[in-house]
Formats: C-alpha cells, sequence, structure tokens
C-alpha cells in the first residue's frame, strides 16, 4: 500500500516502483481482468468477502517490495513511524468490508491525522506528505517513501491541504484476485494481543453485552441529508449529522446540527413531523478537509429570557485553520435564528487540520466549557496536551456573560490557574488528546469527558477542577511518553478505557436521569463511532464497577442528545436520530458474550 506524493524526485520513485509492481506481478494477475475500474473493484471486493483468504501469504505480499511494498508505507508494530497509518491491531479496529474499501478506495476515508499536507516554496519547490511536527518556525513531513523534511516557515509560500490520500488508487491492478484476498487475511489478524495492555479494573477483558439489548429507534421520519442529498459513507469525516438537542422550553421541538454549518428545527407532535431551517452558517466556516465544520452547539441557561446560543466550529485565516466559538441569537418565537452577526467569544489556532474537540456546553455553574484536542500531529510530539501556555488539548472555562479588560469574556474567579503565570487562566483541566462530547450529570453535577485514543485505547474519565488527564505522558493507564513528564505532576487516569477490539474512536454520552424506577439511572451511556457499539456503566469514587454493551447502533455514532425528560437519543453521523428505549431493557439483567 504505497503512497503517491508530488516532489519531482518523490515522483520518479513513484513511477518507477509502479512500473516494478506492474512488469513483476503481471503474471499472477487475473488474465480476464476487467478494465473497467469501477468493475474491477466490486468483482474483487466481492471475491474478497466471499472467501478466507491464507493469511501467511498475505503477510509475504504485505512485505514484498517488488509487489504492494505495503511495508515501505505502514508499521505493523506500533510505532507508527513512517508515512501511513500503523496499522497495529487494524483487525480490532476495522472489521473486513472496511479493510478492503480502504485498500479498494484510499481517498473515501483518510485516516485522522494522515490527511495530505502539501507545502509550496517560496522557491517554487512543491511537496506533498503527512505533518509529523509542526511549530511556529518549522513543519516536518514525512514523504512518500518515508524520508523527513523539515521546511522554515519563512520559506513556505503556502501550506494547504488535499482530500485525496497519498496512497494511490489502483493497487489492486496487478494482483489476481486471490492475492487480494489474502491480503485482506493477513490484516484481518493483525488483533491486540490480550496481554498488550496491562491488567486493569478499568480496561475489562471482556465486555458482556445484555441479553436483551436497548431498542434503537429511529426518532426522524427521514435522515438529515448534506445540501446535496449525498449521505456519507461509513468513516467519511467531511460531511454529515453532529449534535441534536431540545430547544430549551419549547415543547416537542429539536436542533439538529449538521456538518456543513445548517441547523434544522425539528417539531414532533404524534407522528406529524415538521423540519425547518434554523440557521445556515455555511459561509462563515471551514469545512474542506478533515473533521471540521460546525462542531457543537450549546443553549445559554437564560435562553428563555436572552435567546443566546453558542456555536463551535473552524474558520481558516491567518494561513491557518482556528477553531472558533461564537455567540448568537434566535428569534422571539425561539424557532429560527434572528439573522442577527455572530460575536466572536473565543479562538485557538490549531497545529493542523485534525483533533479540534467537538463539544461546548453550560455548566451547572452556568459557565461555558469548551474542549479543546491537541490539535495533531498524530502523538502530539510538540506536548500541547501538557503546554499550559495553549488551549490545546484542554478544557477551558469561560464567563460569557462579563468581559473582562480587552476579552470578549470574564475568566471565573475560582478557575485553577488564574494565578499561575505560566498557564492560560481559562484552563479548567488538561492533558486530553480529542475530547469528543462532554455532558455533565444532571444529579451530581459531575463532569464525564469521552477522549478518543492514540494507539491502544479509547477513554472515559470523570473531570475535576484543576486536573491533568495525562496525554501525552499516558494513554489510558499505561504510560505514553516521558518526554513532556514532568516530577510531582499528579496524571489522573479514566474511568473506563476500552481496547481495539471493541472500537477506536469512543463518543462520549449521558448519564441517564429520566425514569428514576429504571436500571438504567444512574448509568453513564456512551458508545464507539467506528464499532457502532453501545456501552453503559457504572462506577464509584471514579472506579469502574461494571460495563456492558447495550446495544449496536444502525449509523456511526456521531454525538448523543437529551430532552427535558432526561431521555436519551442517539446521533447517527449519516443523517438519523434515534431515541435509545431502554423500557424492554434491564442494566442488570441477563448477559451473553463477552463481546467477540
Amino acid at each position: 500500500m504505497r503512497m503517491r506524493g508530488n516532489h519531482t524526485s518523490r515522483i520518479a520513485f513513484v513511477l518507477l516502483m509502479a512500473l516494478l509492481h506492474t512488469a513483476r506481478s503481471a503474471e499472477s494477475a487475473d488474465k480476464n481482468a476487467p478494465s473497467d475500474p469501477a468493475r474491477q473493484r466490486r468483482e474483487f471486493r466481492e471475491f474478497a468477502m466471499g472467501r478466507e483468504g491464507n493469511a501467511p501469504r498475505g503477510r509475504e505480499l504485505f512485505k514484498d517490495e517488488q509487489r504492494l511494498a505495503c511495508g515501505k508505507c505502514h508499521t505493523v508494530d506500533g510505532t507508527a513511524v513512517k508515512v501511513g497509518p500503523d496499522l497495529f491491531a487494524v483487525g480490532d479496529k476495522f472489521p473486513r468490508e472496511e479493510l478492503i474499501r480502504a485498500i479498494l478506495e484510499p481517498s473515501a476515508s483518510i485516516a485522522v491525522g494522515y490527511g495530505t499536507t502539501i507545502l509550496e516554496k517560496k522557491s517554487g519547490e512543491e511537496l506533498q506528505g503527512v505533518v509529523k511536527q509542526k511549530t511556529a518556525q518549522m513543519i516536518e513531513l514525512t514523504l512518500v517513501d518515508g524520508a523527513r523534511v523539515r521546511v522554515a516557515s519563512a520559506d513556505i509560500k503556502e501550506e494547504r491541504g488535499s482530500t485525496v490520500s497519498l496512497m494511490p488508487d489502483g493497487l489492486q491492478a496487478g494482483i489476481s484476485r486471490q492475492d487480494f484476498a489474502d491480503l485482506i487475511e493477513y490484516l484481518v489478524t493483525l488483533k491486540e494481543p490480550e496481554s498488550a495492555l496491562q491488567s486493569h479494573v478499568g480496561v475489562p477483558a471482556g465486555i458482556l453485552q445484555l441479553a436483551e439489548p436497548v431498542a434503537v429507534v429511529p426518532f426522524l421520519q427521514e435522515p438529515i441529508r448534506s445540501p446535496d442529498g449525498v449521505e456519507p459513507k461509513p468513516g467519511d469525516i467531511r460531511s454529515g449529522l453532529l449534535w441534536f438537542g431540545q430547544i430549551p422550553g419549547v415543547d416537542s421541538t429539536f436542533a439538529a446540527v449538521h456538518q456543513t454549518g445548517r441547523i434544522w428545527a425539528i417539531e414532533r407532535h404524534g407522528t406529524r413531523e415538521t423540519k425547518t431551517l434554523f440557521a445556515d452558517l455555511s459561509k462563515e466556516l471551514f469545512n474542506e478537509r478533515g473533521p471540521n465544520g460546525l462542531l457543537g452547539l450549546t443553549f445559554h441557561p437564560e435562553f428563555r429570557v436572552n435567546r443566546k446560543y453558542f456555536l463551535k466550529h473552524q474558520v481558516f485565516e491567518e494561513s491557518a485553520i482556528a477553531t472558533i466559538v461564537v455567540e448568537r441569537q434566535a428569534r422571539p418565537d425561539f424557532l429560527a435564528d434572528s439573522g442577527t452577526p455572530s460575536r466572536r467569544v473565543w479562538k485557538a489556532m490549531s497545529a493542523t487540520q485534525d483533533h479540534s474537540g467537538g463539544c461546548i456546553g453550560f455548566g451547572p455553574d452556568g459557565f461555558l466549557y469548551i474542549a479543546m484536542g491537541d490539535t495533531g500531529p498524530q502523538k502530539d510530539p510538540q506536548g500541547h496536551g501538557q503546554d499550559m501556555r495553549t488551549f490545546l488539548g484542554k478544557i477551558m472555562r469561560l464567563d460569557v456573560d462579563r468581559a473582562d479588560p480587552s476579552l470578549p469574556y470574564a475568566v471565573p474567579g475560582d478557575n485553577p490557574f488564574r494565578s499561575r503565570a505560566d498557564a492560560r487562566p481559562e484552563i479548567w483541566a488538561s492533558g486530553f488528546r480529542e475530547p469528543w462530547r462532554f455532558s455533565f450529570d444532571s444529579v451530581t453535577g459531575d463532569l464525564w469527558v469521552g477522549d478518543v485514543g492514540q494507539d491502544r485505547v479509547e477513554e472515559v474519565s470523570i473531570v475535576r477542577r484543576g486536573e491533568n488527564h495525562g496525554w501525552n505522558v499516558f494513554e489510558g493507564f499505561e504510560p505514553f511518553s516521558n518526554v513532556y513528564r514532568k516530577e510531582g505532576v499528579k496524571y489522573v487516569p479514566p474511568v473506563f478505557a476500552y481496547r481495539r477490539k471493541y472500537g477506536n474512536s469512543i463518543t462520549g454520552g449521558f448519564v441517564y436521569r429520566g425514569d428514576k424506577r429504571s436500571s438504567f439511572f444512574g448509568v453513564y451511556i456512551c458508545g464507539d463511532y467506528t464499532s457502532r457499539r453501545l456501552f453503559g456503566l457504572k462506577q464509584k469514587d471514579r472506579r469502574l464497577e461494571v460495563v456492558r454493551q447495550i446495544g449496536v447502533s444502525p449509523q456511526s455514532i456521531a454525538s448523543f442528545g437529551t430532552d427535558d425528560r432526561g431521555e436519551i437519543y442517539l446521533v447517527g453521523y449519516e443523517g438519523m436520530v434515534y431515541h435509545l428505549d431502554i423500557s424492554g431493557a434491564n442494566f442488570d439483567g441477563r448477559t451473553v458474550g463477552p463481546v467477540p
């Protein structure tokens, strides 16, 4: 699975390898292989799905530098030192069908953190690769042949991203369908050993499933599509539904947020459903590549009085991607935006196009909390999560009802780092990689955070004032790197972390506080975007007591929402919203499993 480059010398390298690949593998290719690429992809897909390949032969094909040369760009040992994604435990992360699609259609779903970056130098030279490090002084790229190149910022004319993968199309053209099936079979066997993670109560070796799972019931009559009506494919991170929740004080009326910048108001009365455009911010945000766009919405606690609501999204300015939070105002009837221009409240510059977090929300204290990822590159080489001088890899806490001098907000007087000269006073907690969705327990006030992992586990944490949750010194319960470790710093472990065989992209959820008689009352419900598994867990003093797989989502899990009754809804990235009907399930009841 070689990658594609643009630098002149790299082009020669790729062309040479392509010629070798074609010439030396022609003898193994199907003699009657179709010339139509779409038909060929379909036939290879059907063949690999319908037959079991030979994993040892697939391993040799993976390593063969004269044929596919996958090993030139991918590691399989967790080191991730090459230009492509590391494939350690890839068989746990993705089902067979998605592995097949990743090879046959490499640009359809590019792994987060491995998007193509193009640097045009002032000399006219152009480089194309994956960002490995980025500072104010330089950018370091890994090129297609694995070479690392550092370019001084002063020498860069333009930096831009691309939605085209470095991995070339048509890799299957020079091999047989049986070869392809063998390669897929080898990738399927790349699973995380049970002994690979330290034994810990928070990382269960097996997760049991409820015998009678929670019912995932469609709440909408039809999915909310992107403006062009095209449903996003599984793994596509460019355009989908990302947030859903009730409009405060408006009976049976909800807001649904689309990544492209459109917000819909949905009224439900019995079986009758009305959908109207609440706001269209598509021209104000950046959504050209990667997991960017309109990521989150929250209503002011006094929304019924001041009609204020807040959005988190990306913009492109200063020749880079920035994440901002803006304040807007609804109409007097609360069913649409007033049209008043946005007021910018907060801004953070990104290092790359990835890991910008995805959540804002008001706490029980009335202050606005903002979650921000480390923004990459992979493994956080600049240590953003531990750098208290930056917003990156942190959760911030702001008072948006007042303003300090020269600021559009005020810093609450009891923020933990307000008096430290070496820290941003807005920071509430630190040490996060990609906190994708947080929520406050409406009974206890606990702040629950789902933090997307790097190589080995996904994390769920309860976060408190001034805490450091470890990234990138820790990933889950295990040490990750000593580069930014400091003596005397306490690193707080998560409540729950799950292994790659259960998924590889946590979506934080809510503690169920609906029916007090339900066995789910007090259970934290979350899910995994990729595997679509739904988890429920109980804890005591931030120590995991029990976790169960409580169901499976029909769509990729982008978010969760609640209504004024405390019921929980699941947001499918492909456009559907579901109600989690727990009435027929018992969290403490009969189980099967563990999860295979």
